[in-house]
């Protein structure tokens, strides 16, 4: 099939009611509007809707071919962010700094509040490494790696299965936090999110913070990615970033997830009406990055 004769979708799962666009095979625009959350009805509304547009039953297998893509938008992270609903995290940081992220930058937004309410962090439960490297890649305390193993395991043993690794001066000389997230993922850690691959920033308060909130919300999120993908095999899926590039199932991750549903809303209102140019992406309209 042509690609400009197959259906195109655009998809704004929100966490009340979920809002679907898309362009029939003829031009012609359609939308559906569904709750979210309805388990008596279906598992996930966005693919139902589509079922629905398509003239398929509950349950029939949804036809890749018929499809030229699906573009989605979600606040399936954002809604776990305030609902504080996210993976049990541990944070494993530097021997010295492990109340790094509670104390953050000290700002005080009311100055002159005598008694400070701090937000609550992520995290459940902190592991100090005894490693360091200087600002000049000089290891100044090697790593530990057998009384980190242990911590680690006694931490999986406990439950948790997500773990960020913040190293004092990781984002330039990772070597250490590499290593850390090796041995988390042989304890058995099945979310292992590294500062210096997640958000290799010189300051270890922001780079430890988007490294916390990578490992807590990914869980979360490709849960619904994976199910989502299941349902529509074959089909090209892609998500909206926080920054409102697209980016297929893999390449979403927690931290570019937070503000996903938000930034999904502008696309689908500005080029859901404009036809395909060759390119495959809406005539007049620009590429999105990812």
């Amino acid at each position: 099939m042509d690609e400009q004769e197959r259906w195109e979708f655009w998809i704004d799962r929100g966490g009340t009611f979920t809002d679907i666009v898309a362009r029939r095979p003829d031009g012609r625009l359609v939308a559906r509007k569904l709750l979210s959350d309805n388990p008596a009805a279906y598992s996930d509304a966005a693919v139902a809707g589509i079922r629905q547009l398509l003239g398929l039953k509950p349950g029939q297998d949804v036809p890749a071919s018929q499809i030229g893509s699906v573009r989605l938008g979600t606040t399936v992270a954002t809604n776990a962010l305030l609902e504080r609903k996210g993976e049990p995290t541990v944070l494993v940081i530097t021997r010295g700094f492990g109340d790094a992220l509670r104390i953050a930058y000290q700002n005080r937004p009311r100055i002159f509040d005598r008694r400070i309410l701090l937000p609550g962090v992520l995290y459940d439960r902190v592991i100090e490494a005894d490693e360091r490297i200087t600002a000049h890649g000089e290891v100044l305390t090697p790593l530990d790696e057998t009384a980190l193993a242990a911590e680690l395991a006694q931490a999986y043993t406990d439950g948790y299965r997500a773990a960020a690794v913040v190293g004092m001066h990781g984002y330039r000389y990772p070597g250490h936090e590499a290593r850390i997230g090796d041995l988390a993922r042989a304890a058995g850690f099945t979310q292992v999110s590294e500062s210096h691959r997640t958000s290799p920033l010189m300051k270890l308060v922001s780079r430890g913070d988007t490294t916390v909130v990578d490992a807590y919300l990914s869980p979360i999120l490709q849960r619904y990615v994976t199910e989502v993908a299941a349902e529509l095999s074959g089909v090209r899926l892609l998500f909206m970033q926080s920054n409102g590039g697209l980016t297929d199932a893999a390449g979403f991750r927690g931290k570019d997830s937070i503000v996903s549903g938000p930034a999904g809303g502008p696309f689908p209102a500005v080029t859901a009406h404009l036809r395909p140019a060759a390119n495959g992406y809406p005539s007049g309209a620009v590429p999105v990055p990812g």
